[in-house]
């Protein structure tokens, strides 16, 4: 089927770093799916907005409504604990619960031009001649605003005794994924999941991960590599909200999956009615 049946009416999710690229899909999906869906990012109509880009949140919000879902804008910086809790207390004053969480944050790639970071070193570049101080943006922007997230959505899941949290990374079992800092932090983005997972599992609330391919993104087309992608942002969107109706969802508990294992499994599509494969890093 080409469509996500509007099984989600009525749930409240939020998608942290929607305002381009997999979040936006993910949020656009959820909104296919007819829910109720809070889009955050730093890249505003009304502020600043990342690298000059001209995507904002608010235009995601937008297409979460176009969706048939409803769409709430919420400016948020993911890798600032204050503006976490600040989130996650707003939409539950406003909302009385969140459903579904999805974190889709990730700013390891901000400046990159498709050749080189603003430090000038190249992705892939031996470890010993790259700065080190980018893997501490990696790991803030991964790893660690992943935390802040899921610790501030935690308690009020807990209490309610349900819910679902959801990473976007890679899964780092099939192999090195040709980026030492790259690596690294997807790796630790992953751990993390898998011991939340642990934690949570004993009072009904999922922590999983979800591995996409190699995404057709707005800064993928700007890098001129949309060629080499093999799906649309919207695929691991279909992907959560398939996940999210899933009343036995538990099972998914700690792993990471693959977006095109779901779609076999859920039976949904990409935007072009296709089911693309597995994406593997080249050899």
């Amino acid at each position: 089927m080409s469509e996500v049946p509007r099984a989600l009416a009525g749930r409240i999710c939020l998608v942290a770093g929607a305002s381009r690229g997999l979040g936006r899909g993910i949020a656009r999906a959820l909104g296919e799916a007819g829910a109720t869906v809070i889009v955050t990012g730093r890249s505003s109509e009304a502020g600043p907005r990342t690298d000059q880009r001209q995507e904002t949140f608010e235009d995601t919000a937008r297409e979460v409504e176009a969706a048939g879902g409803k769409g709430h804008p919420y400016r948020c910086d993911h890798t600032q604990e204050r503006e976490v809790d600040m989130l996650v207390s707003w939409a539950l004053r406003r909302f009385g619960r969140l459903d579904c969480v999805v974190d889709a944050v990730w700013g390891g790639n901000e400046g990159y031009d498709g050749e080189r970071y603003p430090d000038g070193s190249q992705f892939g570049a031996p470890f010993w001649r790259r700065p080190a101080a980018r893997l501490g943006q990696n790991f803030e922007s991964g790893v660690y605003a992943q935390l802040l997230l899921a610790r501030a959505v935690a308690p009020a899941m807990v209490q309610m005794r349900k819910g679902l949290i959801v990473t976007v990374s890679f899964d780092t079992a099939g192999g090195y994924l040709g980026d030492v800092f790259y690596d690294l932090a997807k790796t630790a983005m992953n751990r993390l999941t898998l011991a939340m997972a642990e934690e949570l599992k004993s009072f009904g609330v999922t922590a999983l991960g979800l591995s996409p391919g190699h995404v057709l993104t707005e800064r993928v087309t700007d890098a001129g590599m949309a060629e080499e992608t093999t799906e649309s942002p919207l695929y691991a969107g279909r992907a959560v909200a398939a996940l999210a109706g899933d009343p036995d969802v538990a099972r998914h508990a700690g792993h990471v999956l693959h977006v095109a294992d779901l779609a076999r499994a859920y039976g949904f599509t990409d935007r072009d009615g296709t089911q693309p494969g597995r994406f593997t890093i080249p050899a």
